[in-house]
């Protein structure tokens, strides 16, 4: 017999999460969502700050991708205090080089150190409009 009690948000202990309907498609979609709009950031960041090169949608989606990935090592080993999303100074630092060191790994992508920190503030006031984490 399913338990029918009700859960602090409000449903029940057998209802499925929002982000894993259909079997793990929703997270999936949500990650496919979140890469895009990060893309999109980036080529924006890429018009308009200085130092930062222009670059293409596919160029972006990798650079996103990097992004992730060093932010997940670096939020694994040091925290989340210490990790690209979180606030504050170092957050902030971490951010800019890890801008700064996507370039190495992406192709066409060209980011000065004066580039990666601009391009930091342009993410992190466009991330308080539209956050490209899941949540």
């Amino acid at each position: 017999m399913p338990d029918d009690r009700t859960t602090n948000e409000g449903g029940t202990k057998d209802m499925a999460r929002h982000d894993q309907d259909m079997s793990g498609m929703g997270s999936w979609i949500s990650h496919i969502v979140r890469f895009v709009v990060s893309a999109l950031v980036l080529m924006v960041v890429g018009y308009v700050v200085p130092g930062f090169s222009s670059i293409t949608f596919g160029t972006a989606l990798m650079a996103a991708i990097v992004i992730a990935l060093l932010g997940y090592i670096i939020e694994a080993i040091g925290g989340r205090q210490i990790s690209p999303y979180g606030h504050g100074l170092v957050g902030f630092i971490s951010s800019a080089v890890v801008i700064y060191a996507t370039q190495f790994v992406v192709p066409g992508l060209r980011v000065s150190i004066i580039g990666a920190l601009l391009g930091a503030v342009v993410i992190g006031i466009v991330d308080m409009f539209i956050p490209t984490k899941v949540r």
